[in-house]
């Protein structure tokens, strides 16, 4: 196996071949899956795959923190944000798509863009 690597002499950091690391590490998209983030934890090993042109790190899953959550002011700015992005600053309608940047207008404010 070329990429098993566990005491990192070869690769620096602990390596292994895709789908068999050891229990108790995730990638950063398994930590998501659970909820939770790396939280400023070194980098435990990686995966590498593809002739090692794919890899992906390792977390140490029990130092892994709870992902934040957005507080309501937050999420009122996002929703603000969002609606904003589809109202038309040319007849002030509430589309239902997001205006196109490049237009800036609804495609029936937009030249040549009518349904």
């Amino acid at each position: 196996m070329v990429f098993f690597d566990p005491s990192g002499e070869r690769y620096g950091i602990p390596t292994y071949p895709f789908k068999l690391a050891p229990t108790g590490l995730a990638t950063l998209r398994q930590l998501r899956a659970d909820g939770l983030r790396p939280g400023g934890q070194e980098i435990a090993a990686q995966l590498m795959w593809r002739r090692g042109h794919r890899r992906a790190f390792l977390y140490r899953i029990d130092l892994a923190v709870p992902k934040r959550t957005a507080t309501a002011a937050q999420r009122a700015a996002l929703d603000k944000a969002m609606t904003a992005r589809r109202t038309c600053p040319e007849c002030g309608v509430f589309q239902d798509y997001y205006i196109p940047r490049r237009t800036g207008a609804c495609l029936d404010c937009t030249p040549g863009g009518a349904r």
